[in-house]
């Protein structure tokens, strides 16, 4: 029987194309990746984790899935460490986009290798998993290693060595996994990120997101005064090899904290808070078991244990935070990060739920005591999320300090050979750290007296007691010759820019204290420059000399005399009760080879106030001429001159020395001059 006039016959095959233009075209209402992955996600039984897919397992990953979706920033960028959860969080915001809002995405990997027998699979792993992905997926011939079709869109895999890939069709999400793999120029074309960022120059709303463990350079830490928090500061361009370090530190610069279960502070983990006992002489064994951390704020020791509850629980208080963002009473953020077109993260190793604290510290051990850089490098990146930076100068260990710089002498006496004493002032927010050393010969020095006034620096008190403890007082009946405040931390509001204290101070005892400042490198290894602004802002009649030290000439000649041949004179001695934690900052900070050329100080341990006051009580010395002093030179003894006592000073007995002369001769007495006549003029 034919068919009636105006029917069409429809095709079984028919039938599914258009179920399945159906699905594709069907539009899901938005949810956050995060949530889409808990859904719809399921680890097969061949993963680590078999079972539903658990995003909070890996909080930390959280904030940056949703920037990715939200789309309120160009560029997202996350810095973390290896196998800690970060491609999953790439595979949820693949999943979401390409499941509620179809749009083309790029993908970009370190290799066509991790391409090909990494990444592929588990792209196909993520379509076969989420059922709602599965019947929106178009398979055939059409799907290839490289190119994906779900409703209707493509999802591309390309890598860095791929420039015919990066140079394809347009794409709303660009997505590079592993940035510091990538290849630094592909094939002359230039940078990989740059060019995939030009794939979404015609497409609203386009969105990069970048993930990498970091890898080489020099980065500092800085304290916020508003938050307590330690955060990473901003490095000089060449001073950091690692491009997704450069991309991160070019944005927002959010920072994983946790809340201390003991003091109940906030706190930003790193390595840095790891204490493995006795580093130097453990194993990886003693580490695992060992190793614990310390809250940088108040001290609190935090042990791990097996299940990592505590590391679970430390994540369940984990908040990003930013420079210029602090927490209120009620540990609620507050403040807002600094305005920028990249929203970046870091967070440390130690927030990882799969590898205990112990683990990570045997990883160091074990690296240290192979004496391979490249494997201390592999964990620092890899296990903290960290920056390498290549070690240079041979910069003792503490213990060593007491075979080498340590004297039997006492604190606060002035030693024998002393010629004049200078000083050194570390300012902090709530303290005062000093130092008093005496200068001999061939710049030999012993430290005389060190400490910290506690008080808050921008009020009079701790000045007060400065002056009183240390800059009017005499040390055997000698006074201080010359002191240097530095001047670079300014106590109060940071607006008031040369009114602060350290001037006002310097201004009241301008006969020995100078204001300084440190810079990396100056022409000369010490300069003054006339300042005249009072602390009032105005115009002052009489300037305020600032001294210009350059640091790297002083912590270099410091560090120079800390194994100083014992023969040799122009020692550098401390007294022999001194304290551990002061040998500690005295090699707190290395002297290293930047990657882009020349030399830079890297910051060992957080605590190196000891060292900038022995760099500026040298400083003051050197404008003193101290190079200059050297002991005169001994003149043979005349057969008749009295002989001094080697240990008394006193001069031999005049009897004794005339006893041991010859008789001398008797001498002619000379003979009167003519007396000479007078003239009278007869003039008047």
């Amino acid at each position: 029987m034919k068919p009636s006039s105006g029917s069409t016959e429809r095709s079984p095959q028919g039938d599914a194309l258009l179920q399945r233009a159906r699905i594709s075209l069907r539009r899901t209402p938005r949810t956050e990746p995060h949530l889409w992955g808990k859904e719809n996600r399921v680890y097969p039984p061949h993963a680590g984790r078999p079972g539903k897919r658990d995003p909070f397992l890996t909080p930390y990953t959280i904030d940056f899935s949703r920037s990715v979706a939200t789309g309120l920033h160009p560029r997202v960028v996350l810095v973390m460490q290896s196998q800690g959860g970060k491609s999953e969080a790439l595979l949820d915001i693949i999943g979401e986009r390409l499941d509620n809002a179809p749009a083309p995405i790029l993908y970009l990997g370190p290799s066509k290798q991790f391409l090909t027998e990494q990444w592929e699979p588990r792209v196909m792993d993520l379509l076969d998993e989420a059922k709602t992905l599965k019947k929106k997926v178009s398979r055939g011939k059409g799907m290839t290693k490289t190119r994906k079709v779900i409703a209707g869109v493509a999802l591309r895999l390309a890598h860095g060595g791929s420039s015919t890939a990066l140079k394809s069709d347009p794409a709303s999400l660009g997505i590079t996994d592993e940035a510091d793999e990538l290849l630094a120029n592909v094939k002359g074309a230039g940078d990989p990120i740059t060019l995939l960022d030009r794939r979404g120059e015609t497409v609203p709303d386009f969105v990069h997101a970048i993930v990498s463990t970091p890898s080489e350079g020099i980065v500092q830490v800085e304290r916020c005064e508003k938050s307590g928090l330690d955060f990473w500061a901003v490095a000089d361009a060449d001073e950091i090899k690692s491009k997704i370090w450069s991309l991160w530190q070019s944005g927002t610069r959010h920072h994983w904290t946790w809340r201390c279960p003991s003091c109940g502070e906030r706190f930003i983990p790193r390595f840095e808070c790891l204490e493995i006992p006795d580093i130097k002489r453990t194993t990886a064994a003693r580490a695992k078991v060992e190793a614990h951390l310390v809250c940088p704020r108040n001290g609190c020791l935090l042990h791990d244990d097996v299940e990592g509850v505590l590391r679970q629980e430390l994540n369940r208080t984990g908040v990003f935070a930013a420079p210029g963002q602090w927490f209120d009473e009620n540990d609620e953020l507050q403040g807002a990060p600094e305005a920028s077109e990249t929203v970046s993260y870091w967070v440390s190793g130690l927030a990882s739920p799969f590898r205990s604290w112990g683990e990570r510290a045997a990883a160091y051990v074990a690296a240290i005591r192979s004496g391979n850089e490249q494997e201390v490098k592999g964990v620092l990146n890899g296990a903290f999320g960290e920056l390498w930076s290549p070690q240079g100068g041979d910069v003792p260990e503490w213990e060593e300090l007491q075979k080498t710089i340590v004297l039997p002498y006492p604190s606060m006496r002035r030693p024998v050979g002393a010629l004049y004493l200078t000083g050194g002032v570390d300012v902090q927010k709530m303290r005062l750290v000093y130092v008093v050393r005496a200068w001999g010969y061939s710049a030999e020095s012993w430290l005389v007296e060190k400490g910290e006034i506690w008080g808050d620096t921008s009020q009079d008190d701790v000045w007060n007691r400065l002056s009183a403890e240390v800059i009017e007082r005499e040390w055997d009946g000698m006074p201080l010759k010359r002191v240097f405040i530095d001047a670079g931390f300014r106590p109060g509001k940071k607006e008031m820019v040369p009114d602060h204290k350290v001037y006002e101070f310097c201004r009241r005892n301008a006969r020995i204290c100078f204001a300084t400042k440190g810079f990396d490198r100056r022409p000369e290894p010490v300069s003054v420059k006339r300042i005249d602004v009072n602390p009032k802002g105005a115009k002052s009649k009489f300037g305020l000399d600032l001294v210009r030290i350059d640091t790297d000439f002083t912590k270099s000649w410091v560090h120079a005399r800390l194994r100083w041949p014992d023969d040799q004179p122009g020692g550098w001695h401390v007294y022999e009760e001194i304290e551990e934690s002061y040998l500690r900052q005295i090699v707190s900070e290395a002297r290293i080879l930047k990657p882009g050329g020349g030399f830079a100080w890297i910051a060992k341990h957080r605590e190196n106030h000891f060292l900038d006051c022995e760099a500026m009580a040298f400083a003051a010395a050197f404008m003193l001429g101290v190079l200059r002093l050297f002991a005169p030179k001994r003149r043979e003894r005349r057969p008749d001159e009295p002989k001094r006592d080697t240990i008394r000073g006193a001069i031999e007995p005049a009897a004794a020395v005339r006893a041991e002369r010859p008789p001398s001769p008797p001498t002619a007495k000379p003979a009167a001059k003519p007396k000479r006549k007078a003239f009278v003029s007869s003039y008047m």
